[in-house]
């Protein structure tokens, strides 16, 4: 008889659990129906209300149709945050290196109350809160392959997340999310078929040649904070102040940043390339005081200065190959930046000078407006990274283009 009565609530749990599925993607597919509308009548809409910001200009690939979504994201959207796993492994990371935004999604993800539900029936996404930084901290032994462990603990939390609830394997991993700014970022999901193939992974190494797929996986900004505060980030010279053309210092390593120096490092008083610095000289300073700023990619496609230019309202010349940029989706990355090829790097300087002052300007312009969704604020606000990162997810599970 207990046997019976055990079978006969699991029989209704699991039909109450269909039904909240079916009400989830019911609420999908027309939130998908009215930005596909919004996509086609752009022309013929009024802009929507919004009393903190109305997204407009050439910023945007589609304004009307991204706004039409930022706020359905807002009303609809709810992800279950996966507890299992103590820290510092899971459920925390960095906020103050390289791969802060990393560590800054996993904070405000906890303390989340808008898009955060406690109800895994009624998410729409399910996120794995694991940090590949704070594994490599915790975990990784230089006697050993970096993949052994990476495979053990990717592999291991997967195995407990799809055991003890049935979401994963109902979808087979494809509306769960892992985040990630590590270089072992998209290594990690190697070890899980679903986790590589199917769920949605976003990663500061954007690299289709790597088997990134913007379909279905996101590219996260790189966001370098040295000391972990958030004052003061913004800023630079106005346009008719800026005395240098182009600036660049970094390391010379990946196979642009060889290209770049050997025919610009510390040869030309306008295109200031440097490997180091000279003492004296401040990079944040040189950055606020040059009209153009040189973003190659290193070992990886993503670089942390592409949103430093941005902050220094210096418009960012992006050398990479293979490079989905972040919020390209939405974004309108020619409004703001240039975009110079590998082999045009020996004209570098023939290309910046052939740009007019106005539309230099113009894109200086553009640059300002667009730092809002670059900007790291603790607590978050509406249209920041936090919540353009959210953005993205949202609109891979919709599976849905906001631009035409």
């Amino acid at each position: 008889m207990n046997l019976k009565k055990g079978f006969s609530d699991k029989v209704k749990k699991a039909k109450k659990r269909d039904g909240k599925l079916e009400r989830v993607e019911a609420g999908l597919a027309r939130a998908r129906s009215l930005i596909r509308d919004a996509m086609i009548n752009q022309s013929r809409s009024s802009p929507l209300k919004d009393a903190d910001y109305v997204p407009q200009g050439d910023i945007y690939r589609n304004a009307y149709a991204f706004h039409r979504s930022y706020l359905l994201m807002e009303s609809l959207f709810k992800i279950f945050v996966y507890k299992e796993g103590e820290p510092p492994i899971f459920h925390n990371g960095h906020c103050k290196d390289i791969y802060s935004t990393e560590g800054f999604f996993l904070k405000f993800m906890e303390m989340n109350t808008h898009f955060r539900t406690r109800d895994p029936d009624e998410a729409h996404v399910y996120f794995l809160p694991f940090s590949v930084v704070m594994m490599q901290d915790t975990l990784y032994d230089p006697n050993f392959p970096y993949k052994a462990f990476l495979r053990h603990a990717v592999r291991g939390y997967v195995q407990t997340i799809s055991t003890r609830y049935p979401y994963w394997n109902r979808s087979l991993g494809a509306d769960h999310f892992m985040v990630s700014c590590h270089d072992w970022g998209p290594p990690a999901s190697w070890f899980v078929p679903q986790l590589f193939f199917t769920s949605i992974r976003v990663l500061c190494n954007a690299n289709i040649s790597e088997h990134f797929n913007p379909k279905k996986d996101a590219s996260l900004p790189e966001i370098n904070l040295e000391t972990g505060e958030l004052e003061g980030l913004t800023g630079g010279l106005p346009p008719s102040n800026r005395t240098v053309l182009a600036f660049f210092a970094g390391g010379d390593h990946g196979f642009i940043r060889p290209a770049l120096f050997q025919h610009w490092k510390e040869k030309d008083e306008d295109v200031k390339v440097y490997e180091k610095l000279p003492e004296g000289i401040s990079y944040k300073d040189m950055m606020k005081k040059s009209k153009y700023c040189i973003c190659p990619s290193g070992w990886e496609v993503a670089s942390p200065r592409i949103v430093e230019a941005i902050y220094a309202e210096c418009v960012p010349v992006l050398i990479s190959e293979h490079y989905v940029l972040p919020f390209s989706d939405v974004l309108n990355w020619d409004a703001f930046s240039i975009q110079v090829s590998v082999s045009e790097i020996p004209n570098l300087k023939k290309i910046l000078m052939g740009i007019p002052q106005d539309q230099y300007i113009r894109m200086q312009e553009q640059l300002k407006l667009v730092q809002r969704h670059f900007l790291l604020n603790d607590p978050p606000k509406r249209y920041d990274v936090f919540h353009m990162i959210i953005h993205s997810i949202w609109l891979r599970r919709m599976n849905v283009l906001v631009y035409s």
